[in-house]
């Protein structure tokens, strides 16, 4: 895999991320599949970047979310650093745009026009 993000974290604190060239457009679309995942780019892509994992009201389980982050780092669709001992995400959005120009934007779209309303 690609770089490690977490300069100046502790060690053993730093996680890795696809680099730019490794984003596999499989990878995202598996990623941006599932419903919860893709809430949790909804939440991001609304202004709500640097968002720690806790702060996401998800319908699921401590450990289940936790899978739910990995896959999006993983994939590339977002970026994680430790902040102490919180995970903050931000999503990837240049450089989802440099490789599948409009593709975030569509997906996003289409989910603000498809989430349950509260």
């Amino acid at each position: 895999m690609g770089t490690s993000e977490g300069t100046g974290a502790p060690a053993g604190r730093s996680l890795a991320h696809p680099g730019l060239e490794e984003i596999r457009l499989e990878a995202v679309l598996h990623a941006l599949a599932d419903p919860v995942r893709l809430r949790i780019v909804r939440d991001l892509a609304e202004g709500h970047t640097d968002m720690s994992c806790i702060a996401f009201q998800l319908p699921v389980s401590k450990s289940t979310s936790t899978h739910h982050f990995r896959v999006l780092r993983e994939a590339g669709v977002i970026r994680q650093r430790y902040e102490g001992t919180s995970r903050i995400n931000r999503l990837r959005t240049e450089d989802l745009e440099a490789r599948f120009p409009g593709l975030l934007t569509a997906v996003v779209t289409a989910a603000r026009r498809t989430a349950p309303r509260a």
